[in-house]
């Protein structure tokens, strides 16, 4: 009947999740017996992970196994089945609540006692017994041998009922007065042969659930067949399986979008008002895993950067797709002042009232500053006054590092059309084709992008053996036309003296000298690409498609034929995650992409919008 009730179960959340594969894993140590009750899992709808690890391994294996499982997404569930020596209390609380299937860990157990049955899972163990006893008020049960968080799950669940439990060891003094006095008996652990089961008095109930769920059934041979022994080992199978489906609903309402339980920082206003500095100085901001928590994230939605700042991963997206967007508010400014003053104070300043003042969600989308700017005239960009992102050094400074990462990728490319007008033009055509192409483990073949860059030319072969002399010279020569060089290396100062410089000096250069530029990191083209893409397939494609020169013939040249869109969506995997922080009133902030207003689109990124409408809900602001 358990078994039935849970395959409907899962069934009916399977078609109201179509995309769900609920999947509970399960760690041995040299113990293999779980292939049919995996088979039997599997047959009401449950996929199983059996890891079994060698005999002989430590605890700390064992917390490695479980720490990778913990963070694994697609684990909706945990159990452990080690033997009495290895389930410590370092072992059992490694398991995060959330997945603890069995219920063994302290959370679970604290909640079990205090009686949150909403919270808390009994372990499957202790559900099968309290399944095969009944009517328990007023009996006494004697549980011999049941330590540990088993031991205690089971006296709880027996007080609860109205039994009056006693416990003890099987080598307790008096335990043969005990167990005559038992009408009910629980083996914890398998029964000593010193001890006779004429002890127990005629009548009792005897219940074996010594460790593990797979429990082997004892006979005890008794006249009169005064004594009915139960195993509990299948029931406990069952019961797991029931508290798996329990665990794959509370996974399910997890992912769904929660209502914010913010907790905003209380400002103390001064007068005459103190300077910005010393205003976000005296505010001491939340930890940002607290305001990640308080605003809907889930724990591996997010990569802490110190105390004040993390990223947001993107997978976020998925997980909300059905969540209606908020509402979507454009800060802007046109009036040219010194100091651009304006935007940011606004936008601040307007999240801080909704959200702090009307406990209406809300959340401020702000470019991350330039050090150009932060080290000139304009100073930073974290607001002014009582409306400022805190930290303001971490905000105004290498924050997560998405600048050095765009300085990073952009240089790369600047590096790679030097290098490869360098190489074409002190090369043959077949020694640059070795180059592009090289023998790795006595085998040539093409990369993928290379592949791509062929069908672009209407090359359709994929041997790099059959390409004639004129397929290998238009594969392997760009051509490119060094006046037509748009793309500039970069850097994040106001270092005036980069404006106009000469780059190939050196004698390896072989007297390949041309005029070029610095100009500021945030004016790079990847960073417009950051603030515009949607994925990172979209943010790849994009990189693929900028125009770096033009060749000989007046073709474009773009970064996807120099063959580096590769290197540089890696280079910018972390900076695609928008960086989550907090304004004074410890209110939400996204912080993502820097482009400037005079020759970009002046705006944080559309991925940290698209996020922000997710997490604010229907009715709240952006």
């Amino acid at each position: 009947k358990i078994t039935e009730n849970a395959k409907k179960s899962l069934a009916s959340l399977k078609r109201e999740n179509p995309r769900l594969e609920p999947t509970l894993a399960i760690i041995q140590v040299n113990y293999s017996p779980l292939v049919i009750i995996s088979i039997f899992f599997w047959q009401v709808g449950l996929r199983v992970i059996h890891i079994c690890l060698p005999e002989g391994s430590t605890k700390d294996e064992i917390v490695n196994e479980i720490v990778r499982l913990n963070e694994d997404p697609n684990v909706q569930g945990l159990a452990l089945d080690l033997p009495e020596s290895l389930c410590s209390s370092k072992v059992l609380n490694t398991v995060k609540p959330e997945k603890d299937v069995d219920g063994l860990s302290d959370v679970n157990l604290g909640r079990l006692v205090r009686g949150d049955a909403y919270d808390c899972l009994v372990p499957p163990t202790v559900c099968a017994v309290m399944e095969l006893l009944e009517d328990l008020g007023g009996k006494t049960v004697l549980l011999v041998g049941a330590s540990g968080a088993v031991g205690a799950a089971l006296q709880c669940m027996l007080q609860r009922e109205g039994a009056a439990t006693v416990s003890c060891q099987w080598k307790a003094p008096q335990l043969q007065t005990k167990l005559h006095h038992a009408d009910v008996v629980v083996f914890g652990s398998p029964k000593p042969d010193d001890v006779p089961v004429s002890w127990i008095k005629p009548g009792t109930t005897i219940i074996s659930c010594s460790h593990g769920l797979l429990s082997e059934k004892h006979s005890y041979d008794q006249q009169n067949n005064h004594a009915a022994e139960n195993t509990v080992g299948s029931l406990a199978i069952a019961m797991r399986m029931q508290n798996m489906v329990k665990k794959t609903e509370r996974w399910i309402q997890s992912q769904q979008y929660r209502k914010w339980d913010l907790r905003c920082l209380k400002l103390q206003p001064l007068s005459p008002v103190p300077s910005d500095i010393e205003i976000s100085r005296a505010q001491s901001p939340k930890a940002v895993d607290v305001l990640a928590k308080e605003i809907g994230l889930l724990t591996d939605e997010i990569e802490i950067y110190g105390q004040t700042k993390a990223k947001v991963r993107l997978s976020l997206l998925e997980r909300l797709k059905d969540q209606p967007d908020g509402k979507y508010v454009l800060v802007a400014g046109i009036t040219p002042t010194p100091l651009g003053e304006g935007k940011s104070t606004v936008t601040i300043g307007l999240v801080q009232a909704l959200t702090a003042h009307l406990n209406i969600n809300s959340f401020a989308c702000l470019r991350q500053p330039s050090q150009g700017p932060t080290f000139g005239v304009k100073g930073g960009a974290a607001g002014g006054g009582y409306a400022q992102v805190i930290p303001m050094e971490e905000f105004n400074l290498h924050l997560t590092g998405d600048i050095h990462a765009i300085t990073a990728a952009n240089n790369l490319l600047a590096a790679a059309i030097d290098a490869r007008i360098l190489h074409e033009n002190t090369q043959s055509d077949k020694a640059l084709y070795n180059r592009l192409v090289p023998v790795v483990n006595g085998v040539r073949g093409f990369s993928a992008i290379q592949l791509a860059r062929l069908r672009r030319l209407g090359i359709n072969k994929t041997d790099p053996g059959t390409l004639t002399e004129e397929e290998i010279n238009k594969f392997a020569r760009l051509e490119i036309d060094p006046s037509t060089i748009t793309w500039q290396r970069v850097v994040d100062t106001n270092d005036r003296f980069l404006r106009k410089i000469t780059v190939g000096q050196a004698n390896t250069e072989k007297g390949f000298v041309r005029q070029a530029q610095f100009d500021i990191a945030v004016a790079s083209e990847i960073m417009a690409i950051l603030a515009l893409t949607t994925s990172l397939q979209d943010m790849k494609e994009r990189l693929g498609k900028m125009v770096v020169a033009n060749d000989k013939k007046g073709e474009p040249v773009t970064a996807e034929d120099l063959g580096v869109t590769g290197a540089l969506a890696v280079l910018m995997k972390d900076a695609i995650k928008p960086t989550l922080m907090q304004t004074l009133e410890g209110t939400p902030v996204f912080v993502h992409a820097g482009p400037f207003a005079n020759i970009a689109h002046g705006n944080s990124s559309v991925l940290a919008d698209k996020i922000a409408l997710k997490l604010v809900g229907e009715k709240g602001f952006v």
